[in-house]
């Protein structure tokens, strides 16, 4: 993949720089953030305050005020062209080629009934029972692409499109915090009770948002999991594992 023709950068807001690796959603494009991230945070300029990844791009937020202050001198005009510039030396110190560590986590679900009340939805959609919909969703491992739209939430890639289902028209008020749902091609937990259009073919008793813990989420992206079917029996007491 030649990284540097596949970059654009744009300005968001006048405190943060979206840099943008490729379209579409990629194993390869996100295996160049997690690397860019990397890049960045081991050697962080002065003024930097977080990076945050999405499916294909990075967004950097920055002190626009530190940033100005520590180039007057430069012919800079700009603090984003000045992130820019950074962005630019970072951009160049990765290597596409490089492998990195994952972790692989075991995320344990209980499907259907009071659990899964969407369960029957996706397998009448898609012309399948609903134990085919859970072979097909278990039998496949996802990587974690991002955190959001809540605190620890993963949207996952790697779903098999065999199951999947478009959003609800109707938007649940509440849905269970654990909660594993399919919305178009994408699979996710959802870390906390609230709002949400997903169908929802099970429900894990991890938990995701961690708040006293740093990070205060169990996943990050970058990470793979494997879903694990449990019985109703094991939903309380199950203990999660870490693989």
């Amino acid at each position: 993949m030649d990284i540097q023709q596949n970059i654009k950068m744009r300005s968001l807001g006048d405190s943060a720089i979206v840099v943008q690796i490729g379209e579409g959603i990629s194993p390869d494009i996100h295996h160049v953030i997690i690397h860019l991230m990397t890049e960045i945070e081991r050697d962080p300029f002065h003024g930097f305050i977080e990076a945050v990844p999405s499916y294909n791009s990075v967004t950097v937020y920055y002190n626009p005020v530190t940033i100005y202050f520590e180039n007057q001198q430069s012919q800079v005009n700009s603090a984003f062209q000045k992130v820019s510039a950074f962005m630019e030396e970072y951009i160049k110190r990765v290597n596409p080629e490089e492998e990195r560590e994952q972790r692989v986590i075991e995320i344990p679900v209980i499907y259907g009934g009071e659990y899964g009340p969407d369960l029957g939805v996706v397998a009448t959609y898609n012309s399948l029972t609903p134990e085919e919909v859970i072979d097909i969703h278990l039998n496949h491992e996802y990587m974690v692409y991002m955190i959001g739209f809540s605190p620890g939430f993963p949207f996952l890639g790697g779903m098999d499109e065999r199951i999947a289902t478009p959003r609800k028209v109707s938007p649940r008020q509440a849905i269970p915090q654990g909660s594993v749902g399919i919305a178009g091609k994408q699979t996710g937990i959802y870390s906390l009770e609230t709002p949400g259009g997903w169908q929802i073919i099970g429900r894990s008793p991890a938990s995701l948002f961690l708040p006293n813990s740093s990070p205060p989420t169990l996943l990050q992206a970058g990470d793979k999991i494997r879903f694990k079917q449990i019985e109703e029996e094991e939903f309380s007491t199950y203990k999660e594992e870490v693989i």
